[in-house]
């Protein structure tokens, strides 16, 4: 089966300044649907069993362990409803329009309620100041179905290219996911070894997240709707080997970014860029090569050729 070549036209344009208002808004409510995950799913290593996954539609939970069956709740971005579906054939929707996060809360927890899913989840969201409680949060009510429509878009592309990345590597290597605390799409790749204590200090974020999420060497990158005009994507090493920060990375318009502590890539370059599958692959090996060399990371038994089999498929 022959691939249609990707084209600018496939990476959507989404200036932050456009969309701040709802993307602030729909952070607060991946925050109370990724805390009903965390409240039922068996803790994975660096948290994973939180995440959510792109999908068809939007972003979904995938499937959640519940008493001898299961649920899954998923953002739909073309229909712009949330979906909340069992095993057992339940399902409920909560509509995704302008409205307070106090109300998008009382909704959601009276569509698991009617479902029989109890949810027990911490009234207040994580690595954002100030947490205001989700029962008390008036000030984020904004909900633009177009912006949120072109996010999804922007999702998609990014995790497209980041599964192809994710697939070079043989070693352990996180899935491509969506973290709901910080809002961004991630991969983190794994060199085996342990790391030191992490010292936390996200805020409204207790330490010991950090220690776990932190505790193997790595080499993460990602996508975030902030850090640029059309938001940015990042790579970063925990811990920082000497000679991270200087390697030579690519594409051109990639930097270091001291304040971060990390390398960013404007999600414009990419776009505009005459192959953006390409331009943000090579943003994605680069600073991935920037930490494991001046890691000393055993590259040839960790990185592996994902076309190894196609001439037998």
């Amino acid at each position: 089966m022959t691939q249609t070549p990707r084209t600018r036209q496939d990476w959507p344009r989404l200036r932050v300044a456009d969309w701040s208002e709802t993307r602030d808004t729909l952070h607060m409510w991946t925050q109370i649907v990724g805390k009903v995950r965390l409240a039922h799913a068996p803790l994975v290593n660096h948290w994973w069993q939180v995440t959510f996954y792109v999908s068809a539609r939007g972003l979904t939970t995938s499937s959640i362990p519940y008493g001898t069956g299961a649920f899954e709740i998923e953002f739909d971005f073309v229909d712009h409803r949330l979906h909340i579906r069992t095993s057992d054939g339940g399902t409920r929707d909560v509509a995704l329009a302008p409205k307070p996060v106090a109300r998008f809360h009382h909704e959601t927890m009276r569509a698991l309620d009617e479902l029989g899913i109890e949810a027990p989840i911490q009234d207040h969201p994580n690595e954002v100041e100030p947490a205001i409680p989700f029962t008390e949060d008036l000030r984020h009510a904004s909900y633009d179905a177009e912006a949120a429509h072109l996010f999804w878009r922007q999702l998609l592309q990014a995790d497209r290219v980041m599964g192809a990345f994710r697939a070079r590597f043989a070693g352990k290597v996180s899935p491509v996911h969506f973290f709901w605390g910080a809002m961004d799409l991630a991969c983190t790749r794994f060199s085996g070894r342990s790391a030191p204590t992490h010292p936390g200090g996200a805020p409204n974020c207790g330490d010991w997240v950090m220690v776990e999420g932190y505790s193997r060497e790595l080499s993460s990158c990602g996508f975030w709707p902030g850090g640029g005009e059309e938001g940015a994507f990042y790579a970063y090493a925990y811990p920082e080997p000497d000679g991270f920060r200087s390697h030579p990375v690519a594409p051109a318009d990639a930097h270091y970014s001291p304040q971060n502590g990390q390398y960013l890539l404007p999600y414009e370059a990419v776009r505009t860029a005459d192959d953006p599958d390409a331009a943000l692959m090579s943003f994605l090996q680069t600073t991935y090569e920037a930490a494991a060399d001046n890691g000393g990371w055993d590259r040839p038994a960790l990185e592996t050729d994902p076309d190894r089999w196609n001439e037998r498929r």
